[in-house]
């Protein structure tokens, strides 16, 4: 049955929009954020119902430590095999959403030119996009801090603590940035470089107040580019918006995405 109320028009309309704005850019962009992935079971760190919310903040000079010991660093992780924490017991079972999915076709399509993620869960991956820059890191990896290669956790060998990079001998560490870790130098330059080529920013999930990642949606709309969001709630970033969609992203970022091929294939068949 069909909802033909008064918000669900002007949904229908926030959506036409954003989707007609997208297919005249040229080169698109979006920066995705927890929100996302909590549509696929697992929570956000911070705000209402946020682990580090109800559990407290790690300790915010994680990577000072972490350098200062790393074979302490390293037993920890191997004790924490054995009873793992709720984030990685939720990644390990987590599924892509709808709106994952829906974003790895509009890669597919040619739209969608890159993905900044500051999700570590490797979802977006697994949901078919290959053009990401995880600006945050991802669980599934681990990383030299000497040389910034990424390597296969399941890979890992741990027969020898702390684990050397095979390229270089850095000292390899988790990849997920901590606190007090700058963001790795190789993927800043790619948010850098793609954000200076963006037109168009779709910014889904993400409260946009973490920086370096929030400064990037502001940099395009700053050079006359266009910026949609896709949120539950009002965000940092609202107020530069040129459309935004209020409701969970595993059901509207389907909808936009359909209206964007609709409105493809149209053209298309126009010409």
């Amino acid at each position: 049955m069909r909802d033909d109320s008064p918000a669900e028009e002007k949904m229908d309309n926030e959506i036409e929009r954003a989707a007609k704005m997208i297919v005249a850019a040229s080169y698109v962009i979006c920066l995705a954020g927890a929100g996302i992935s909590v549509e696929s079971g697992i929570r956000t760190f911070r705000g209402p119902g946020g682990i580090w919310t109800e559990n407290g903040e790690p300790t915010m000079n994680g990577f000072k430590v972490f350098k200062a010991d790393p074979l302490k660093y390293w037993q920890g992780v191997i004790e924490r095999y054995s009873k793992p924490s709720e984030l990685s017991s939720a990644i390990s079972k987590a599924e892509p959403n709808p709106a994952h999915i829906a974003l790895a076709e509009l890669e597919k399509m040619g739209v969608l030119k890159y993905l900044i993620t500051q999700n570590i869960d490797n979802l977006h991956q697994v949901a078919g996009n290959n053009k990401i820059a995880e600006i945050h890191g991802n669980i599934k990896k681990v990383r030299c801090i000497r040389c910034n290669a990424r390597y296969p956790r399941s890979e890992l060998s741990l027969e020898v603590l702390p684990p050397h990079c095979p390229r270089c001998n850095g000292i390899l560490k988790g990849d997920p940035v901590m606190f007090g870790e700058p963001i790795p130098s190789d993927v800043l330059q790619i948010c850098k470089a793609e954000s200076n080529k963006a037109d168009c920013v779709l910014s889904i999930g993400t409260s946009a107040l973490i920086y370096p990642a929030a400064n990037f949606p502001k940099k395009v709309k700053a050079t006359g580019g266009i910026l949609i969001e896709v949120n539950l709630y009002e965000t940092a970033i609202t107020r530069y918006c040129d459309v935004s969609i209020r409701g969970k992203a595993a059901e509207m970022v389907p909808r936009l995405v359909d209206r964007i091929k609709s409105l493809i294939q149209r053209k298309t068949s126009e010409n």
